[in-house]
C-alpha cells in the first residue's frame, strides 16, 4: 500500500509479508520495548488507542480500499491488547470489509498465555487467523542476557496455546544474536524450540546493530564477540542441520541477512544447506556484516 487515505503515526512498523496488507494501528509502540538487540521503537512511547479512534479510520481504509482480504494490527504487539478491546476492532474490520480474509498481529508468548483458550477461539472465528512471534531463540541464558522476557518454556507454552486454538504462527529468530562465544549453544536449542513448534512459517532474520556494537554490548548481559559474515553462515547452518520439522514455509529475505534462502522444510531441507556450504566456502573469513539501521 502507497496511497494511505488516514494519518498513521509514523515510523509504522509490520512484517514484510505483510506489505499490502491494510494497516490498522491498534497501539503504537511497544508494551515490552526492553530487548538488548531491538530499537525499532525508541522514538515511540507505548500507547493504547481508543476504539472510538479507531473505527472511523477502518471506515475511511474501507472506502479506499473495499477488496482487501489482508489485515494487520500495528504497531510492536497489539496482541497484548485484552480480548475485550481487540474484538470489537475485529468486529469492526469484518463489518466494514466484505472481503475480509485474515487478520494478523504481532504478539509476545506472554500475550497469549495471558488469553484463555475460549478468548483465543473468539479472535480466531473473527478472522485473526496468524500471529509473528518474534522469540530470537530457544536458549534460556541468551534469552535473559538480551532482556527478551521470556523463557524457552513460556515460548513453547504461549505458541502452542495459539496452536490449539486454531491460530498459525510466523516464527522469527535472529542468526548472530549471541555472538561467536554463544553460537552453538544459541544454534541447537534454536533448533530444539522450532522442532517442539512446527510453526507454519518459519524466518531468519540477522543481528543488526543501528546503534553501533558498543551501544548493543553495554544492553548485552555477558561477552558478546561479534561473528564475521562466514561464522554466522556456519551458525545458520548448524541450525538448521538440527530440524526436525515438515511443511513448515521458510524465509531469509530480511533487508538484515547476508544471503536470501527460501524453501519448505523438510522438502528443500538439502538444497538450503548446499547454498550454505556454498557460501562458507565462497566467503572470506575477515568480512563482517554491516552495521547500519535496518528497519
Amino acid at each position: 500500500m502507497f496511497f494511505t487515505p488516514i494519518k498513521y503515526n509514523e515510523p509504522v512498523f509490520r512484517p514484510p509479508a505483510e506489505a499490502q496488507s491494510v494497516i490498522i494501528q491498534a497501539t503504537l509502540g511497544c508494551s515490552w520495548n526492553k530487548c538488548a538487540f531491538c530499537e525499532m521503537y525508541t522514538s515511540k512511547k507505548f500507547t493504547v488507542r481508543s476504539f472510538d479512534t479507531i473505527k472511523p479510520e477502518i471506515i475511511q481504509l474501507a472506502q479506499s480500499f473495499p477488496k482487501a482480504k489482508k489485515f494487520f494490527l500495528a504497531d510492536g504487539n497489539a496482541f497484548v491488547l485484552s480480548p475485550d478491546k481487540l474484538l470489537p476492532v475485529l468486529t469492526a474490520i469484518n463489518h466494514q470489509f466484505e472481503r475480509a480474509q485474515r487478520i494478523s498481529s504481532y504478539a509476545l508468548p506472554k500475550d497469549i498465555l495471558s488469553k484463555s483458550e475460549k478468548e483465543l477461539k473468539a479472535l480466531r472465528a473473527l478472522g485473526l487467523k496468524l500471529l509473528y512471534v518474534g522469540i530470537e531463540t530457544g536458549d534460556d541464558e541468551l534469552l535473559k542476557r538480551v532482556n527478551k522476557g521470556e523463557t524457552f518454556d513460556t515460548t513453547v507454552n504461549g505458541i502452542q496455546k495459539a496452536h490449539d486454538a486454531g491460530i498459525d504462527t510466523s516464527i522469527m529468530i535472529i542468526n548472530g544474536l549471541g555472538g561467536r562465544k554463544y553460537s552453538r549453544q544459541y544454534a541447537l536449542r534454536s533448533a530444539d524450540i522450532i522442532n517442539r513448534l512446527q510453526p507454519k512459517f518459519l524466518s531468519t532474520l540477522t543481528l543488526s546493530m543501528p546503534f553501533g556494537q558498543k551501544h548493543f554490548q553495554h544492553h548485552f548481559k555477558g561477552d558478546y564477540q561479534q561473528q564475521t559474515v562466514k561464522e554466522l553462515f556456519e551458525e545458520l547452518l548448524l541450525f538448521i542441520r538440527h530440524l526436525d520439522v515438515d511443511n513448515v514455509i521458510y524465509r531469509s529475505d530480511h533487508v538484515s541477512n547476508n544471503l536470501v534462502l527460501k524453501g519448505v522444510f523438510a522438502k528443500d531441507k538439502e538444497q538450503i544447506i548446499s547454498q550454505l556450504k556454498n557460501a562458507i566456502n565462497t566467503t572470506p573469513d575477515n568480512i563482517y556484516p554491516s552495521t547500519l539501521a535496518i528497519l
